[in-house]
């Protein structure tokens, strides 16, 4: 433990953010798996909030939940809609019955994955230049969030081969 501790203190916090976003990503990848529609989004948001929570915490910076709440939604729900719209159908496709599950699964988890991926990397770039949930313009990284969530695809894949091979 004290072992543990000691390496946590020698890592900066951009090092400590980046292994936080790889270990979100897998949480929001198996709440993309939970197999009732809807339930799994906001499996997955709750994972993303936590994250963030868990990420300010890295920078000291004040967590709201309710700007965090409001970032996640302008994030998602402005800056992809498309992919959003694919994670959504992943979520729906679960209701039909054996294949819908796999089906909508797979890709739920994938997305899942990408978008927690992009999320942290948004939050990572702005607490590493000072920023605060008060001054975070979903606006303003839309390009960047976008790049990340394409990178965070592939990501996602290449972590769900490499369980898929275990």
């Amino acid at each position: 433990m004290e072992k543990e501790k000691m390496e946590n203190e020698s890592q900066t916090n951009l090092e400590r953010s980046n292994d936080l976003v790889k270990k979100y990503m897998w949480w929001s990848m198996g709440a993309g798996l939970i197999p009732v529609p809807l339930v799994d989004i906001a499996a997955v948001s709750a994972v993303q909030l936590k994250m963030i929570k868990d990420m300010s915490d890295i920078y000291g910076v004040k967590f709201s939940e309710n700007k965090g709440k409001s970032i996640l939604s302008a994030l998602l729900g402005s800056i992809v809609p498309n992919s959003l719209a694919r994670g959504g159908v992943g979520s729906i496709l679960k209701m039909l019955p054996v294949v819908g599950s796999v089906m909508g699964g797979v890709s739920m988890s994938l997305f899942s994955g990408a978008s927690t991926y992009a999320v942290g990397k948004a939050f990572v770039q702005h607490f590493e230049s000072g920023g605060t949930f008060l001054d975070f313009d979903p606006v303003k990284v839309k390009d960047y969030f976008f790049s990340k969530f394409e990178e965070g695809k592939e990501i996602a894949k290449e972590m769900d081969e490499k369980k898929s091979k275990k």
